[in-house]
């Protein structure tokens, strides 16, 4: 028996009065959706679910806190039982941490703070058709080292490995957040900021520079969706 479409949104953030992805991911969906806090250990039942997006979070995924290992579980047998699957920044490491093991994650060289240029590789259409697009991102983890399972299909000179698929099978990570508006990304660094966040200086970097978002969530969102 078939289940009605309906998306999970698993939240891993720490202080959603600062990072709020509930409301970002909310924002764009028509499809009804669940919210769960994997940091007071809530997570879904899978069997209700077509759908399940893994958000970002202001946590490490090298330092992972004592609620991930059951999160890694629940996201493996979600894609096991054939749940579309969709990760973003944090969502996106914990997805790779979870079917490729924690040798598929590593420290970013260089964090990549703000509106950052995607290149695309053609042979994927997840993100659109264009060949680059511009989106909000914000991360000191990435994604590297993925084995043949894994189609990567977008990256920028920083971070190589932006985008990926699970070959065959309607699994996707996302190292940016498309997710965020430019409003949105704007009042984020600043609050982040405020609160006294690590990387001041590239934050404040990114308030200098000028915004720039090619609305990659309305493809995403129709591929992952449909």
């Amino acid at each position: 028996m078939s289940i009605q479409k309906r998306v999970a949104i698993i939240d891993n953030s720490i202080h959603p009065d600062i990072y709020d992805p509930v409301t970002h991911w909310s924002a764009f969906l028509s499809t009804p959706w669940e919210a769960f806090r994997a940091k007071d250990n809530i997570l879904p039942d899978i069997s209700r679910f077509s759908h399940l997006i893994i958000t970002g979070s202001e946590a490490s995924i090298l330092e992972r806190k004592d609620w991930v290992e059951e999160e890694v579980v629940l996201v493996r047998r979600a894609v096991e039982n054939g749940l579309s699957v969709l990760g973003s920044c944090y969502g996106h490491q914990l997805l790779a941490l979870s079917l490729a093991g924690p040798e598929s994650i590593r420290r970013t060289a260089v964090p990549e703070i703000g509106w950052i240029p995607l290149h695309m590789e053609g042979r994927n259409s997840f993100l659109g058709q264009a060949k680059s697009a511009f989106t909000f991102t914000l991360h000191f983890d990435e994604v590297h080292n993925l084995d043949e399972r894994f189609d990567v299909f977008a990256s920028t000179k920083i971070c190589p490995v932006q985008a990926f698929q699970l070959k065959g099978r309607a699994v996707w990570g996302l190292q940016p957040h498309p997710e965020i508006t430019i409003d949105q990304g704007l009042k984020l660094l600043r609050d982040l900021i405020e609160a006294g966040a690590k990387s001041r200086e590239g934050m404040e970097q990114a308030l200098w520079s000028r915004p720039q978002d090619s609305g990659l969530i309305y493809p995403i969102l129709i591929n992952f969706l449909s």
